[in-house]
This record gives C-alpha cells, structure tokens and sequence, in this order.
C-alpha cells in the first residue's frame, strides 16, 4: 500500500451537517469511494440534514449510493442564539457512542458551522485525527471563530487557496500538515456547465424563462446582528419585486435568526409571488446549473462570492457576513445594504453582465491530491499535534527590578576627537547618547569621563533603566584584565599606562570593562551585528586609523601582550609611505582617514583637488571627505588615490584570509562603503582560491564602538566571561 507505516486501510469518516458543507464533501467521498483498496468510508449524517423544514437533505446522500453509517438528530429547534448553543451541546452528548463504535483512523470535518465545532470537539477529546477543509479563511462573522477554533483542533488542514495557507501558517499550523489542494466542489463546477441546463430552469422557475433573464437569492442570517440581517433581508426582497424580475428564492440555513426570516418571506407573500419561486433546498448539481446561467445571484452566502465565480455570474454580496473573503471581479458588495434604493441600485448595475471565469478557489484537481494527502497520513506518528511558534524575543527578566526597568549598561567611546557616553539597552538600542570634544590632557579627559558617567548614570534612573556596569572602547593597546590603557595612539595624548577602572569603579560603585576600540567592534558584530552566532570573523574598521578584532571559536583573541589585531598595522609594501607606528608600508598609512587627508592635502597645494562642482572654504581644514568627493566628481587623481588604498585594503584582507580563515570579514567605519568593491576584486586576484568564496560586508551597525563596550558590559550579565 502506497500509505507512510500504515499496514491496513485508512478508515475514514466524513461528517456531514448540511446541504452545503455536502457540496464540498461529496467529491472527496466519491473519491474515497473508487478506491477501496486504500480506504474504508463511514457517513455520518447529522445537523440540518435531518429536519424537514430545510429539505431533508439526508436524502440526496442516498441518491448519491452513499451508505449512511450513521443518523445524529442534533438540532434543537427555536432558530436562535441559545438553540444553537444547545444544538452543539446535544452532539456533543450523541457523538461519543458513534466514534467509539465507528473507531475512524480520521475524521474530515468541513467548514465553520457549529455542527462542525461539535464533531471537531469530540474527535480531538477521543484522540482521533481531524482533517479540516476550508480552514484559514475569513469571512467577516462568528464563523471565522468556529473556523479558527476547529483549525486549532485539527491535526491536517486542506485549504483552497494561498492566502488561506498563509493564515494557516500565520497561525502556527506545521506547514508540512497543510495542503493546499483548491475546493473540491470545483472539480464538479468546471466540468458541469455544458450539460443540459434549460430543463433545470424551467423545472425550477418555469417554462417561460430564460437563459440570463432570472435572479437567484440566497440569504442567511449574521448571527452576531440577527436585528439588522432581518431587516437586510426584509430590504432585498423589497427592491427583488421592484426590479420585476423572475427569482428563485432558497430557505435561509438554520442558524440563530432563520425563523423570522421566514417570517417575512411569508409577510410578503413570497410563496405565492407570481415572480418568485421560494424552495427550502436544490440538488447541488442542478444548482450549480441555475446560478451559471442566471442573470444575477444575490445574497450573502458563501456560494455567491467561492463558487459562483467559476462561471462569471454577476454576484450582489449584501452586508458583512462575507466580507473577508477572497473574490472575483464579478462580486460587487453593498456592506451598508440599508435601504431599498441601494440594492435596487446594485441589480441594475450587475443583472445580465457575463465576468471571466475566476479560479481563485480551485483549478478542478483538488479531490486527487487530497486522495494522495490522505495517503501519505502515517498513523504511527504521535497523535499529539505541534505548533510551529514564531521566534520570540529572548524574556531576560529574572526579579521584580528586571520587570521594571530595562538591564542596560553605560558605554563610554574615547576617539581622536570626541568623547561618547552612551546608555545601551540589553536589545542594543541606544536609549540616549552625550558627546563632548576630548580634551588633550589626562586630567582635564579623566574629569569628564567622571562627569559624563554620573550624569548619565543619573538619567539612566528617569529613563526606568538599570544599569548593570561601564565599558569603555579606547584606541591604543589595553590591557583588559586589569583595565588599563597600556600605550594609546598618537591621535589621544596624555593616555599611556592609564589605569581607568579603578576611578570609574569607585565613584559609580558599578563593575568596569575596558578594551581597544577594534576589539569593541569585533564584540558588537559578535551580539547585535552580522557576526551573531558565527564561531570565527573578523572586523576591520576603517576611520581615522585602521583597526579590527578577531572573533575565533566565538572568543575574542586579544594575544600574549594584548597587541593582536593590530591589522591596521600589516605590512602590505615594502616601500609605502611612513606610518604613525614608526614603520612605513602598513595599511594605516595607505587607507586610513589620516593617510587620506594627507594625499587630499598634496592634490589640494598642487591645484589638483578641486574639480567643477566642489569647493573648500578658507576656514575648512582639506579632509578624506574632500578627497571622495572629487574622486566621485570624477577627478582621476582622486580616484587613483582611492583605489590604491583600497588596494592596499584588500591585500591586508587577503592575508588575514590566509593567516586566519575566517567565516566572515566585516567592514566597518565611514570609509567602508568605498573600499568594499576594490577590496573583493583584490580578493578574487591575489586570493587562494579556498578562501575566495569567504564573503566580505559593510558592517549595518551605526555606533559600533558604543555597542561593542556596552556588550562587555551585558555579555557578562548572560554569564559570558570577559
């Protein structure tokens, strides 16, 4: 047998509750039925089906050759909101004895009726496996409730189209147990308007009628406004004898307003209308012969705006009872259906026209492919269902004062220019930023990175923030452990065997952090950037000097003398020009913003920078900016410049390639941007071919020197060791 671990037939019960939940049972039962040796079928008949006031419906099943295994009087008659409820309560009371004694392998429930909550209830109480048809859509009533609750219950979902899988999904149905197959009425309508139809409308509305010269009405009660759906209703049969035309009117279904709207069919005098034929019920294939060749279809069933479609019938959907779902052009909606004049307007504009054929519910396939589906059911897998939850965010909450407050941490940047402190939230969001100029002397620098902390330290309580700590990111080499700077860079003077823990500590009373700047971009792409969950990459930052971090086995490498990824530093010439480190040749003294600057200078006194477009006022320093500016002008100087330092860049990457091999190589800094393009063709040029596949990005990161210190700070509240 061609079922997953399954050695027997699949027994299978289909529940039937109404005239239309059969329309789109049926083909799946017809289905079953030609193969037996697959499938067992047991028919269970309940609901409306039964009553005869709405036609005694059970009978059509029977014509069909279907056995009825079983007959459930479930409706307890009063048409109102209470019967409804009782209605569920009593096939809740009946359904036990015929699923213990039918003992199904699944049950296939349709729809969004009540009938159908109560079969989906008991099935999943007595652990047998549901498959519901038409979950996932919207309509705009208390059934897309019942319909979204049977597909929580449901183990297997057959749905009719993409929107609907897409809800299915939305609502965290596994996508491995959705089928999207279309309707399985569909498979009859496409194949059934070239049969004999004339016979069918003059047996219903007469012989003097014709083809598209007839209305067909079909109108339920909105059980969540029973008040206005009557007098809806009490509306539409008004403009229907004004507009004089031949109708053929169906019997509402039996939810929770039915009754009075038979009521005022019969104030009208509807029955015995010389234009109208009132009937309770129309076999499914001699009513999809009328609504194909009508002139109209009005009403607010579900018929109107899925089925009707297929043959671009014109279609009047009244009110909301139907206004999620998904329609053809040939649907036109009167939502505020509240005066004659309005629907009366709507059958003049939609009466007799001829729309394409929609096939948004079903392309006439989708009895095969649930057959198949229904094979594919291994019933040795566990019955209990799983949901497939969306990612939620990481709950870092653990007392009251983490309820309260947002755990964040205090970080402080010190460049060439300007000190930053920052209040960083565990998520990496920068709740408020402080900049000041750094001052030249270690007194006047220290004094105001005291200041700067208190103060934001201060705020950081207005804010409803908790800070955990203070990590600092400073250029220079630092030694982590003991927090000090050991030797800065020329661009920080005063800044040599700098101890900044031990005063930050004692006047906050908080733990400090402290690390060279590239080593903080390298642990801000490690927590917040592209380098999240990587084991090994690495980060170049490239700003007024050139400097990176390397991430390896998911650890920091900061070396035996805390002097490793100095990468601005490798030697990529043997002749290059002078760098600030006292060696000449180095990255730094081709791509940095300082080498830049020098080069725009050069261009500038020789003449050579500015070109049409571009201007320097007499009190602006020349600048790297100035430099990418005129080489964007295309001034071919500049951009020989440019490419040089790029090229520079790219080899320094390549041989990073070769010493550490890294997953990644994140680019970072203002200068990014310009050198990622000639940094990749270096690669592909000078590169081993084992490492040329390894990619090569702009960091997405603003602030990474702010985050890369505060993540010091939040990594250790997450029990990382730093």
């Amino acid at each position: 047998m061609e079922k997953n671990g399954n050695n027997r037939k699949l027994r299978v019960c289909v529940a039937t509750c109404n005239r239309a939940d059969y329309s789109k049972l049926a083909p799946i039962m017809f289905g079953i039925k030609t193969e037996p040796e697959f499938f067992e079928l047991d028919v269970v008949v309940l609901g409306s089906h039964l009553i005869d006031d709405y036609g005694n419906t059970y009978r059509m099943i029977e014509q069909d050759d279907f056995d009825i295994n079983t007959r459930l009087h479930t409706i307890v008659r009063g048409e109102d909101e209470a019967a409804m409820v009782e209605s569920v309560g009593l096939a809740l009371v009946k359904l036990p004895d015929v699923l213990n004694r039918l003992k199904p392998d699944i049950m296939i429930v349709h729809g969004d009726r009540f009938d159908a909550l109560a079969l989906a209830t008991s099935a999943a109480l007595m652990n047998i496996r549901i498959l519901h048809i038409e979950g996932g859509e919207v309509s705009g009533t208390i059934d897309d409730s019942i319909r979204h609750a049977i597909t929580k219950l449901a183990h297997y979902h057959v749905c009719c189209t993409r929107s609907a899988e897409q809800h299915l999904i939305s609502m965290c149905e596994d996508h491995d147990r959705i089928l999207l197959a279309g309707c399985p009425s569909y498979d009859k309508l496409l194949s059934a308007k070239n049969k004999d139809y004339m016979s069918i409308i003059r047996m219903w509305l007469g012989d003097d009628v014709k083809c598209k010269d007839y209305i067909v009405a079909l109108q339920h009660p909105v059980t969540t406004d029973i008040k206005h759906s009557i007098k809806m209703f009490e509306l539409t049969l008004d403009a229907l004898i004004s507009f004089n035309k031949r109708t053929l009117v169906l019997f509402p279904n039996i939810d929770a307003g039915s009754k009075e709207m038979v009521r005022v069919m019969r104030k009208k005098g509807i029955e015995h209308h010389p234009n109208f034929r009132a009937v309770k019920h129309v076999p499914f294939d001699q009513f999809i012969q009328l609504v194909a060749h009508a002139g109209c279809m009005i009403g607010n069933s579900s018929c109107g705006v899925r089925e009707v479609g297929a043959f671009g019938t014109p279609v009047i959907n009244l009110g909301t009872r139907q206004i999620g779902r998904e329609t053809g052009e040939n649907v036109l909606h009167v939502r505020d259906a509240d005066t004659q004049d309005k629907i009366l307007q709507a059958l003049h504009l939609q009466f007799g026209k001829q729309y394409p054929c929609s096939k948004i519910y079903g392309d006439g396939n989708a009895v095969p492919r649930i057959l198949k589906f229904l094979k594919s059911i291994d019933l040795q897998e566990p019955l209990q269902k799983k949901f497939c939850f969306p990612p939620v965010k990481e709950n870092i909450s653990q007392d009251i004062d983490h309820i309260l407050e947002t755990l964040s941490a205090l970080a402080v940047d010190l460049g060439g220019t300007n000190l930053r402190v920052a209040i960083v939230s565990m998520k990496g969001e920068i709740v408020k930023k402080y900049t000041q100029f750094n001052p030249k002397t270690y007194e006047e620098r220290i004094n105001l990175i005291l200041q700067m902390c208190v103060e934001a330290a201060a705020e950081a309580v207005k804010l409803n923030c908790r800070i955990l700590g203070v990590g600092i990111s400073t250029g220079g080499r630092v030694n982590p452990q003991e927090g000090i700077v050991l030797h800065s860079t020329k661009l920080i003077q005063e800044w040599n065997s700098v101890d900044l823990r031990t005063p930050l500590s004692d006047t906050l009373h908080l733990p400090v952090w402290v690390d060279n700047d590239g080593n903080c971009a390298a642990m801000a792409e490690r927590k917040f950037g592209q380098g999240k969950g990587l084991e090994n990459f690495v980060t170049l930052i490239t700003g007024t000097g050139i400097g990176g971090g390397i991430i390896h086995q998911h650890e920091l490498i900061h070396g035996s003398s805390f002097c490793a990824a100095e990468l601005g530093h490798l030697v990529v010439s043997l002749d290059g020009p002078d760098c600030s480190c006292g060696s000449h040749g180095c990255i730094e003294a081709y791509a940095s913003g300082m080498a830049l600057q020098r080069e725009a200078k050069k261009l500038h006194d020789e003449d050579l920078l500015l070109v049409e477009g571009m201007s320097v006022p007499k009190d602006e320093a020349v600048s790297a900016l100035h430099l990418i500016q005129a080489a964007k002008l295309g001034n071919a100087k500049a951009q020989s410049i440019l490419r040089t330092a790029g090229t520079a860049l790219g080899l320094g990457v390549v041989n990073i390639l070769h010493t550490m091999n890294p997953s990644l190589v994140i680019l970072s800094g203002v200068l990014a941007s310009h050198y990622i393009h000639i940094v990749k063709d270096i690669i592909r040029q000078q590169a081993l071919s084992s490492v040329q596949d390894v990619d090569v990005v702009v960091s997405d990161l603003v602030d990474p020197a702010l985050l890369g210190a505060a993540s010091m700070v939040l990594d250790y509240t997450t029990r990382r060791i730093h």
